[in-house]
């Protein structure tokens, strides 16, 4: 990793040939470019426009202690304080996990499916009202994108953790989204019925390979046990009570557990059972309806 003297007199175009040069799988090279756009307080453009541009001793300095910190695997979004979803800019911190591109296949879902497409304009006064339910919501990403996209919808935002509410919460305010939020460990202290349950659970096994890439993120966000199906599990018997007549459940998951969270939705009476893949085409998300009559779903 190049050090503080190593850099001392380069140009910005300079320093990004050397971030090309150290970046990697492990260390992306869009993280090197928005840690220097972050710490010089420049767009992208200004690498080109601007390329003979020195940074100054403090902007070093700051550039130095970032490359430290990215270079260990913590993520960009957290040494920034935010991160890009849906068009929208989130806060995050290290309670709550990264919202990721995949994860706006549910939001896609959601506006298209028929059950709320027609409520994606704006209400009028023959439109009844959207009740959503955001179970686990971190950032609020998921709840508060939703709110915004869908016009008079009532959101209500539920993490365990009061540190995550707090930066849900944040945003919401921040993006004028109007969501409530409720400190619950899953439905334990949630009372009403929703059109909508949507939820990003933990879902990663806690033998997978791949958590040791995800170190800094809390780890209670990301592991079940039952080979990671447990809360999908819990979430999905349990929402029954928690979802109006004909209601919606939207699950996302791990790209090999598609059958076996189907197979969940079906043992529990659900119907219009299906799995979307995201934009890599991997399955993602698996959703279904639930009556309380049984005649099925619409």
């Amino acid at each position: 990793m190049p050090t503080i003297t190593q850099l001392h007199g380069l140009t910005v175009r300079q320093i990004r040939e050397i971030f090309k040069s150290i970046s990697s799988d492990a260390l992306p090279l869009h993280w090197l470019d928005g840690w220097l756009s972050y710490v010089l307080n420049q767009p992208l453009a200004f690498f080109i426009t601007d390329g003979d541009y020195q940074p100054t001793e403090d902007e070093l300095s700051n550039i130095q202690a970032g490359l430290a910190r990215l270079s260990s695997g913590e993520p960009l979004a957290y040494l920034i304080g935010r991160q890009s979803f849906w068009g929208r800019e989130f806060l995050v911190n290290a309670h709550t996990l990264i919202p990721r591109a995949d994860t706006e296949i549910l939001i896609e879902t959601v506006l298209n499916h028929p059950k709320f497409k027609q409520n994606a304009d704006r209400l009028d006064d023959t439109k009844k009202p959207i009740t959503i339910l955001d179970l686990g919501t971190g950032t609020g990403c998921i709840g508060i994108t939703l709110a915004l996209e869908l016009p008079l919808a009532q959101v209500t935002l539920v993490d365990v953790s009061a540190e995550a509410l707090k930066i849900a919460a944040q945003n919401s305010q921040r993006l004028e989204a109007g969501c409530q939020v409720l400190q619950s460990d899953w439905f334990a202290k949630v009372v009403d019925k929703f059109d909508l349950i949507i939820t990003n659970p933990p879902y990663i096994n806690e033998n997978d390979e791949h958590l040791a890439r995800l170190q800094h993120e809390p780890i209670t966000a990301l592991v079940a046990a039952e080979s990671g199906l447990a809360d999908i599990r819990r979430i999905i018997e349990e929402g029954r009570a928690y979802l109006n007549d004909g209601g919606l459940m939207v699950i996302e998951h791990g790209f090999d557990q598609a059958a076996a969270v189907r197979t969940l939705y079906e043992q529990a009476g659900y119907a219009n059972v299906r799995t979307v893949q995201d934009y890599g085409a991997n399955d993602r998300a698996t959703l279904g309806q639930y009556r309380q009559d049984d005649r099925g779903g619409e």
